[in-house]
């Protein structure tokens, strides 16, 4: 797919891999809609890359539906090309100190907040022809990590909801990546209440993913993890789930 002169919808934009990638996709013609809850940083990011800042709370039960009609209206006649559902938030702690609240709040940004923008702006790709949906996940979602159940299952779900759509997408002109970033270094894990404290894997640049996601799109690329080896880990995982845990407990 060719960005120059399409409307990119990115939500999470106001920092970290979301405010990455609305400056790669300006760097590759497109203009984004940056969406997201901190009104100071969705205004810094469309400065800088010449697109529009849409306040938005996906946690909202409501907000979904808020944020495609806001973008939607923004895009014009021509309608929205791409959407990156890339907004998420973390947890990490043992799941019993985990509140219903916290449950409920990661779930509807992480998974419900995906599922229903892409339902509610696909139609109009399709309708016109051409489009593409991005899924951000995560590593965690596809070997499951110790302390963030939820979180692991949320991405887990995007995953397996982006190929049933892809299936159901397919000769349709719309195009369907999930990128599985490992540890990259956002405000993320200062948010999730945790900081990450290993040497190893050393945490990578946004910017890194937003390269990647870009590619994903012009390449029509279904899968992109970032870096290229955690496809190891996700293998193993799925192959030899036995081998993995007994690995995983000793080295983490």
């Amino acid at each position: 797919m060719r960005l120059r002169g399409t409307v990119a919808l990115v939500t999470g934009g106001s920092s970290g891999i979301g405010a990455a990638t609305a400056r790669a996709l300006a760097a590759a013609g497109a203009r984004p809609l940056i969406a997201g809850r901190d009104a100071g940083r969705l205004q810094a990011v469309a400065r800088e890359t010449g697109g529009l800042a849409l306040a938005a709370d996906l946690a909202a039960a409501d907000g979904p539906a808020a944020l495609a009609e806001a973008a939607t209206r923004a895009a014009g006649p021509g309608g929205i090309d791409v959407l990156v559902n890339n907004a998420g938030i973390g947890w990490a702690g043992p799941i019993e100190q985990m509140t219903a609240e916290q449950a409920a709040g990661l779930i509807a940004v992480d998974l419900t907040a995906p599922i229903q923008l892409t339902r509610l702006l696909v139609p109009g790709m399709t309708e016109r022809g051409r489009g593409h949906v991005v899924f951000v996940s995560s590593i965690a979602g596809a070997t499951g990590v110790p302390g963030e159940a939820v979180y692991s299952a949320a991405k887990a779900g995007v995953g397996c909801f982006a190929e049933s759509l892809a299936g159901e997408l397919a000769g349709r002109g719309v195009g369907v990546s999930v990128i599985v970033p490992g540890v990259i270094d956002t405000p993320f894990f200062e948010r999730r209440g945790r900081p990450y404290e290993r040497k190893m894997p050393a945490p990578l640049p946004s910017q890194r993913v937003a390269r990647a996601l870009v590619r994903a799109i012009e390449r029509e690329q279904g899968l992109v993890f970032v870096p290229h080896w955690m496809r190891l880990p996700a293998w193993l995982h799925g192959s030899l789930p036995g081998t993995y845990r007994r690995l995983a407990s000793r080295f983490g």
